[in-house]
């Protein structure tokens, strides 16, 4: 009768609570995890993930980003590695260089980078750089 069993339980993937840098916070540095990460404020520095990172609308990331999915709605200057999905929503700003798997970018998006994409996974990654080191 008074059971919780109904409702969501919201799990994350592999590392557990998702981490959060929020709007007017400044953070100079490099940043390690296996959870998800939202940057609201912004970041002079590098992120490294096995998770998902996203930047809000008034996010900004200096640096370079190492990530299995990510969402971008802010801005982001550097490089951008991306081992699955990236996708631009219409506020995102992005410069620099971008590998990725997959691409979507909604109209009005601005997207002024070197991209290459490659096969899904980051394993093609690995593939792809030891194949090319081989011939």
């Amino acid at each position: 009768m008074f059971s919780d069993n109904k409702k969501p339980r919201v799990t994350t993937e592999l590392g557990g609570q998702p981490n959060r840098i929020e709007k007017n916070t400044k953070i100079k540095g490099d940043i390690v995890s296996e959870a998800d990460f939202r940057i609201d404020g912004k970041l002079d520095g590098n992120v490294k993930t096995s998770g998902k990172v996203v930047i809000g609308k008034g996010g900004y990331i200096n640096g370079k980003v190492e990530c299995v999915n990510a969402d971008i709605e802010g801005n982001f200057n550097g490089e951008l590695l991306v081992s699955d999905l990236l996708s631009l929503k219409a506020s995102a700003v992005i410069d620099g260089t971008v590998s990725v798997s997959k691409l979507a970018v909604e109209p009005g998006a601005t997207f002024n980078a070197a991209c290459s994409m490659k096969g899904s996974g980051a394993s093609s990654f690995k593939k792809v750089n030891e194949t090319a080191k081989a011939s």
